[in-house]
């Protein structure tokens, strides 16, 4: 656990920062200012862990990061991770020269954390054909990532192999939450316990699950709601993440000040779940489960290389709300929202098929098959 060194528990996850259609165009309509004054609030209260990635906001993250945080701040008043995916390179001679791109746009000499991205089955031999592990090593050796690790959406018999084989890999970024906890095509039980086993703290992605654990069903909200008063969806998806023994570090992608206050008073002084209030929490996914179709996060990793222009989570993630509505309505806003969203963007319908959204997905989703059941509801 030592190998994060922080003195709370809960993370800044750069993905999801607030956009302003009307604002900074050049830079994915990222709303600067109010970043700034969230990032301000973060750090004054004790926080410093910030997690940017290369590709997130159309592949302006790590120069957004550096205008909110790493040119106004020194650099000892944060800690900062990085990563590097397979697709960014596709020789060993590039990886060096992505890495040494990404501590420029970011502003920095070195990152605390670097993490082989998001490496599977799928691309588990290129990273090591090209030599990944053992640059990583080498730039540890320099001092220009202090300490190395990798995130995985696998299964534990791959995480089992990876550090076995690499046991220079000093932590793991895997996706946990209540939802996933038992689920059995992510297992994010088992790969906790695996990583538990050697002996590496566990870093967390997506503890509300892309935002659908901040907005749960009214029967699930009204039980939490019943037992602490007050207290928001998302703090019980964050806490049972949080209350992880071998949990150091809990990364939340906050879209707003309404949502990292929300965060920062239950994680400040954090407590962790009772085993009371962990049996509620799952009883709460089985219920969830019940009512979710489509298990989408909203990553959009699928979007930028679709050939049709089709926002698929967005799509998703309307089609998940449909799904909730009571009794047979005829017409929800959720059928307005997708009509408009077909004005500058490609319909359901227009998917071809190519499978290079079910090739990103870190979900493993069917996309194809799923765009069809979207299209047949809403159009």
């Amino acid at each position: 656990m030592g190998v994060i060194k922080s003195t709370k528990k809960f993370g800044f996850g750069l993905m999801r920062l607030p956009e302003d259609p009307e604002k900074n165009a050049d830079l994915a309509h990222v709303d600067l200012e109010q970043c700034k004054e969230m990032v301000d609030v973060f750090l004054e209260r004790g926080f410093t862990y910030f997690d940017a990635a290369w590709m997130y906001h159309d592949f302006k993250n790590e120069d957004i990061t550096r205008l909110i945080l790493t040119e106004r701040y020194p650099r000892d008043r944060y800690t900062l991770a990085d990563k590097l995916s397979s697709s960014y390179f596709r020789t060993e001679d590039e990886v060096d020269e992505v890495f040494r791109g990404q501590l420029r746009r970011c502003g920095v000499e070195y990152f605390d954390y670097y993490l082989l991205h998001d490496i599977g089955r799928d691309d588990y031999d290129k990273m090591s054909d090209c030599g990944c592990f053992e640059w990583l090593r080498k730039i540890k050796e320099e001092g220009a990532a202090k300490h190395i690790g990798f995130s995985c959406h696998d299964d534990p018999e791959f995480i089992e192999r990876v550090l076995t084989e690499h046991p220079e890999m000093e932590f793991v970024q895997i996706q946990l939450n209540y939802l996933d906890w038992e689920n059995p095509g992510i297992r994010a039980r088992e790969c906790y316990e695996m990583i538990t086993r050697f002996g590496r703290p566990v870093v967390v992605m997506e503890p509300c699950k892309g935002g659908a654990l901040a907005n749960v069903p009214e029967a699930v909200a009204a039980g939490f709601e019943a037992h602490a008063p007050g207290r928001s969806a998302a703090s019980w998806a964050i806490r049972f993440a949080a209350s992880h023994e071998n949990v150091a570090m809990v990364l939340s992608g906050m879209s707003s000040m309404e949502q990292l206050l929300d965060n920062l008073s239950f994680m400040e002084a954090f407590e962790p779940l009772s085993e009371e209030e962990q049996a509620m929490v799952l009883r709460a996914a089985d219920e969830i489960n019940r009512t979710i179709r489509i298990a989408c996060t909203a990553c959009a990793y699928c979007v930028p290389g679709c050939p049709m222009d089709i926002p698929i989570p967005k799509y998703f993630a309307l089609y998940n709300a449909d799904m909730r509505e009571v009794g047979n309505v005829g017409w929800t806003p959720q059928m307005d929202y997708y009509d408009r969203l077909t004005v500058e963007h490609g319909k359901g319908s227009d998917c071809i098929g190519c499978g290079q959204c079910e090739s990103m997905c870190p979900q493993h989703l069917p996309v194809i098959e799923l765009l069809r059941e979207v299209s047949e509801r809403f159009e």
